[in-house]
């Protein structure tokens, strides 16, 4: 057997970054920049309020209400009153320019006038009879004013190469204009189990025979994974029928994901087909679950399509997909950092118990900070590697090293599910 980080190792070293390409910025949220973004503008283009209210000149208002009035300085009152030019809206635009004693009724995002170098909002206001408006408070120069390049300047590495972009990065994308933006692409992903005993259309179970669950899971741990999944669904126990489909999937995908026959069984027919027609890798790892996996490059035409050989067993699958093959996506996707999921240290409410084996145990459990303000993780029940239904109780795994386990109250480290 070979340790964990060895086989990650392995399969990391397996597998290179796709090539970029460009994409409409409101498609890149979760991807991964491959080229500096330069902003080419500046954001906001011109300086705008802030707040609904009155665009002034701060030093009227101020000499109005008082500099040395103390009950002025602290809002209880005020005396100014200018006189109401007339209305800004945002977007409209009119220019205007603000004189002594004078004030431009204004609205969020509207244009600063000439002349005006702050802005009162309308809350500490009263509107007068005559277009005239009294001044409640004082103010200062910049008040609720927005700059020029308050947010972004001409000429910002706005995202630099290796940045994950989130939803309110692609709205930075258009903010400045950057309607394409060079990323790492979703890897395509062909993702098949076989199985002559897996039934998938619903129908009534002959004896041997289980429900398919391994496809409905991992397609949606791609998809969470920000992979495009190709599901070919389950293949029946026929090698021709098999590495046709292998070879046609490697043409048209940048990687495969196969449900089933990484173990060292006899009548594995994934095992025999790509041991014929690819460069496999077949590993027994020091940890459980998950202690077969399988790793190989089947090569077609021009291009090296990585193979990722899941077992069979659903919890093996899982922990196996997380551990192995989504870091080795997520490096294909252009990540360079966090290949991984996150490890915290934790506490146990409740005894994790296991048995001596020489492997690494990766427990179900559920996490949830505590009033000390620390991770506390329980068990979620049986930890069988085919006993899904518990498993999908967990949000993080604990990681148990060989012994008998981890007594209640002491520190464990978890890895945390979901998405990151």
């Amino acid at each position: 057997m070979i340790s964990l980080d060895e086989a990650r190792r392995r399969v990391l070293d397996g597998v290179s970054p796709l090539t970029p390409r460009e994409i409409a910025c409101e498609h890149s949220a979760g991807l991964v920049v491959a080229r500096d973004v330069i902003a080419a503008e500046n954001v906001p283009p011109f300086a705008n309020t802030a707040v609904d209210g009155y665009a002034v000149r701060a030093a009227d208002v101020n000499l109005a209400v008082g500099v040395g009035d103390a009950s002025a300085a602290d809002g209880a009152s005020a005396t100014c009153e200018l006189r109401v030019i007339g209305t800004l809206a945002a977007g409209d635009g009119t220019e205007w320019s603000v004189g002594a004693g004078e004030a431009l009724r204004i609205m969020t995002g509207a244009v600063m006038p000439a002349g005006a170098d702050a802005v009162v909002m309308v809350e500490d206001t009263e509107a007068l009879a005559g277009n005239r408006v009294r001044m409640r408070k004082r103010t200062a120069a910049g008040a609720a004013v927005r700059p020029v390049g308050d947010d972004v300047r001409r000429g910002d590495v706005v995202f630099a190469h290796g940045t994950v972009l989130s939803p309110a990065g692609a709205g930075v994308l258009s903010s400045i204009n950057a309607r394409r933006v060079s990323v790492y692409p979703r890897a395509k992903v062909a993702l098949l189990s076989t199985g002559d005993e897996l039934v998938t259309d619903g129908s009534p179970l002959r004896r041997g025979q289980i429900r398919e669950s391994n496809l409905t899971m991992l397609k949606i741990l791609l998809d969470n994974s920000e992979c495009e999944v190709s599901n070919l669904g389950v293949v029946a126990d026929d090698e021709a029928m098999l590495a046709r489909m292998l070879l046609d999937a490697a043409r048209n995908n940048d990687a495969i994901v196969t449900s089933g026959g990484a173990s060292m069984g006899d009548f594995d027919v994934v095992k025999a087909v790509l041991s014929r027609i690819a460069e496999m890798q077949w590993m027994q790892m020091a940890i459980k679950p998950a202690k077969p996996f399988a790793f190989g490059i089947l090569a077609v035409d021009d291009r090296r399509v990585p193979v990722f050989g899941l077992p069979g067993n659903p919890v093996s699958s899982m922990i196996s997909f997380e551990l192995l093959a989504r870091p080795a996506l997520r490096k294909m996707m252009g990540h360079t950092r966090d290949l991984v999921r996150p490890l915290v240290r934790a506490i146990a409410d409740a005894p994790l118990r296991r048995k001596p084996d020489g492997k690494v145990h990766f427990m179900r459990v559920f996490a949830q900070f505590g009033d000390d303000g620390r991770v506390h993780v329980r068990d979620t029940g049986p930890q069988g590697s085919h006993q899904l239904a518990a498993t999908s109780a967990a949000n993080a795994l604990a990681v148990v090293p060989d012994g008998t386990g981890v007594v209640a109250g002491a520190d464990v480290e978890v890895m945390l599910l979901g998405n990151q």
